[in-house]
């Protein structure tokens, strides 16, 4: 069973998007939101499935509408305020081709689009391109027609410029995110390099002065720069600069970067463009390790997204 959160509103713990299956074999993956909720769900599900494996039927595709109030008709049984509605799809046999083709959207990041209606999963190309078409939406959400669609793919990129062992740590904690991960570095026998099963794509580049090619501008761009040093951390802002990124910080103490920027606005860089710069980077918690910076630039992304 296929559980999709079709549309929240208010202090739902499920967003838009959110997604879990419950396998007959009683195994779950993701979550829609968790608390009693989930749990129910969760029992709802596999008494659906129970009743599809013994041939007595059932709905192969509906939604359930979930209220986090006391007393309210449709009570999820929590009481953080707000709602949710969601899909619940039976997926078969039959639908081990969509299943796969959705596989090769996400690893190829090809524009699909995911629909999920009462009676089909199917995947269709995005006309639009990348970005064009949003995230998810739902259409009828209070008939028996519905009709979802979701743009399949990461939200976000995250480049990350430096392939160290923050960088490493890094790539950890948000390949668990809505992040396409993308890492440059410009020493080939790096050992956390090597170590980096996180990272979506890895490249060896020849110099960091041409980094601006790799890097598009835009409100999905998430550019961290944590290079070996001074000098090469210079030489990527200068390339990076005139780009427009939603977010833009370098690894530095708040010495050495206060140094960098006032050179770099010496020799005439744009003042205002500097100031975009977040630095010393990550949210201040005095984190001292690698995995302690991961966290602290990791929770200032996320801040940075959801404002």
């Amino acid at each position: 069973m296929l559980l999709v959160v079709a549309e929240s509103s208010g202090s739902s713990p499920g967003r838009q998007g959110y997604k879990m299956a419950v396998s007959a074999d009683g195994e779950l993956i993701g979550s829609i939101g968790g608390g009693v909720m989930e749990v129910n769900l969760v029992e709802e599900s596999r008494s659906l499935l129970r009743d599809a494996a013994t041939g007595r039927g059932g709905d192969a595709g509906m939604l359930s509408e979930q209220v986090h109030r006391e007393n309210s008709p449709n009570a999820s049984g929590m009481i953080c305020s707000g709602k949710q509605s969601v899909i619940f799809k039976l997926l078969g046999q039959e639908d081990a081709r969509t299943v796969n083709s959705i596989i090769d959207a996400l690893n190829t990041r090809q524009p699909e689009l995911l629909t999920i209606t009462p009676t089909q999963v199917k995947v269709t190309p995005s006309e639009g391109g990348p970005g064009h078409d949003p995230k998810s939406k739902i259409q009828n959400p209070k008939s028996d027609d519905f009709t979802y669609t979701e743009r399949l793919g990461f939200k976000n990129d995250l480049y990350i410029i430096g392939g160290g062992h923050c960088a490493l740590a890094l790539s950890e904690l948000m390949s668990k995110m809505d992040f396409h991960i993308s890492l440059f570095d410009d020493r080939p026998d790096l050992n956390t390099i090597d170590k980096n099963r996180f990272a979506h794509t890895i490249e060896i580049v020849d110099s960091y002065e041409d980094i601006a090619a790799e890097i598009p501008d835009g409100s999905r761009s998430y550019v961290v720069v944590m290079t070996l040093g001074y000098a090469s951390d210079e030489r990527v802002i200068r390339s990076l600069i005139e780009k427009e990124f939603k977010y833009f910080g370098v690894l530095g103490s708040s010495a050495k970067m206060s140094v960098m920027l006032r050179k770099l606005l010496k020799e005439g860089l744009p003042a205002e463009k500097l100031d975009r710069i977040r630095t010393p980077i990550g949210l201040p918690i005095h984190s001292r390790t690698p995995e302690e910076i991961a966290v602290s630039i990791a929770a200032e992304i996320i801040s940075v997204k959801n404002s």
